[in-house]
């Protein structure tokens, strides 16, 4: 049975004709993703911990997993609900999916600490943002067929859903440090669109704002995932004890409702139910969700403009303050503050390293980057050019490789040739 929830505008893909099987065109999006090494790096890029520092705790790939999981979730759960869905009307579970595993791709390693480093280090060249670089990631690195098409050739519904946000850099009064998309990439954001960014969203943030149905499932899902798993792994970990969390509770001051999360997560960890707990949570955070019609310029053109999700404002307070206590208690502590510290060091190290043998005019001292790296820098004739494929390089290494890479250049009782790449 087919479904009328979408059209050939939503199912049409960047690069030319893509082949067709016995898949759905979503589902050989979602495939393409799953198969990319792009996202099998993930498994050794850190989400919270540093990748490898222990065995039980979540990484960016097992991470896109869960929200992948919560989104189809939520697309199950709307469909129960009935009108305005039906059986031949209703958000593609593997499209969110697919969006969903997609999300992280562009993260670098060494998690947030990374991010922000790459963002000092490329603000004079157009800059860095999660999501614009996985943008870049599957519109123009990922695969290369013989034909030279680049990329994944991804159907506009699926590069539509990983745009949180459609703002370009240059936009900006001032350079911002995030939420962005290069301003090289407005021929894709054009393409999203079908034409020219309407002007009602051209304003303020509005840009940012304008997502899809299955762009704010993802968010969703990411946000259910990270408020809640990260506290788990927090306290696994030994990050979050009760007696932290108290005093961190009287320093916050907190109203009733906060209060009541807190006595719940103690009741958990005394009874040793964590896990039990918070996967009642997460299913909480799934019905919150319903959808709701809307108005906009994508609209008669696009049900996944004419639709959008609506969470519970309780089920959003609740992530939130579990979001504030990660931050304040895992993300501010001297041990991952030592650990951005160590990461901004190695980051900035092989970028000077970088830069100096193949950008600075002068005859090259080592061959640091790996052949075809090497070869993509030469090319480009401008310095951001150059600066934004050693960015490239810098970002799709994982924790072990960015460590192994440091340790040759600047340890001399390492001596590993492995990894090069």
């Amino acid at each position: 049975m087919a479904n009328r929830f979408y059209s050939a505008f939503d199912q049409e893909t960047w690069g030319g004709v893509r082949k067709t099987d016995y898949r759905t065109c979503f589902q050989i999006d979602r495939d393409r993703v799953i198969h990319a090494q792009a996202f099998r790096k993930l498994q050794s890029k850190t989400q919270v911990f540093l990748s490898g520092e222990y065995d039980f705790y979540r990484t960016r790939l097992t991470h896109s997993m869960e929200v992948a999981q919560i989104g189809r979730s939520i697309c199950t759960w709307l469909l129960s609900r009935g009108a305005p869905l039906a059986e031949d009307f209703y958000i593609d579970s593997d499209l969110v999916e697919g969006i969903c595993l997609a999300h992280d791709l562009g993260h670098p390693p060494f998690g947030h600490s990374g991010e922000r480093t790459l963002q000092e280090l490329m603000q004079p060249h157009g800059g860095f943002e999660g999501n614009a670089q996985t943008l870049h990631l599957i519109t123009e690195t990922m695969f290369q067929n013989e034909t030279g098409v680049r990329g994944m050739q991804p159907t506009r519904a699926l590069m539509d859903g990983v745009l949180k946000y459609k703002k370009l850099r240059g936009e900006f009064l001032f350079p911002p440090q995030n939420h962005f998309l290069y301003d090289p990439q407005a021929i894709y954001r054009e393409w999203v669109f079908g034409g020219p960014v309407p002007v009602s969203l051209q304003a303020g943030e509005a840009l940012n704002h304008f997502k899809s149905v299955e762009c704010q499932i993802m968010d969703w899902a990411d946000d259910a995932a990270y408020s809640l798993n990260d506290i788990v792994d927090g306290v696994r970990a030994g990050f979050l004890t009760i007696e932290r969390i108290e005093a961190w509770a009287a320093e916050t001051g907190l109203d009733a409702e906060r209060l009541h999360h807190m006595e719940t997560l103690f009741a958990a960890i005394r009874g040793d139910q964590l896990e039990e707990v918070f996967s009642q949570k997460l299913g909480g955070f799934i019905r919150a969700c319903r959808l709701r019609e809307r108005s906009s310029s994508l609209a008669p053109r696009t049900n996944r403009y004419r639709f959008e999700l609506v969470v519970a404002p309780e089920a959003q307070r609740e992530a939130a303050f579990f979001k504030q206590m990660a931050n304040d208690i895992i993300f501010e502590s001297p041990q991952l503050q030592q650990m951005e510290h160590k990461a901004r060091r190695i980051l900035f190290e092989l970028w000077q390293a970088a830069w100096a043998n193949y950008v600075t005019p002068g005859e090259r001292v080592i061959r640091l980057l790996p052949p075809r790296v090497g070869r993509l820098v030469d090319a480009e004739s401008t310095t951001a050019g150059k600066a934004r494929r050693i960015c490239d390089w810098l970002a799709g290494l994982t924790d072990g490789m960015i460590v192994r890479t440091y340790r040759r250049l600047h340890d001399p009782d390492f001596g590993s040739i492995r990894d090069l790449s």
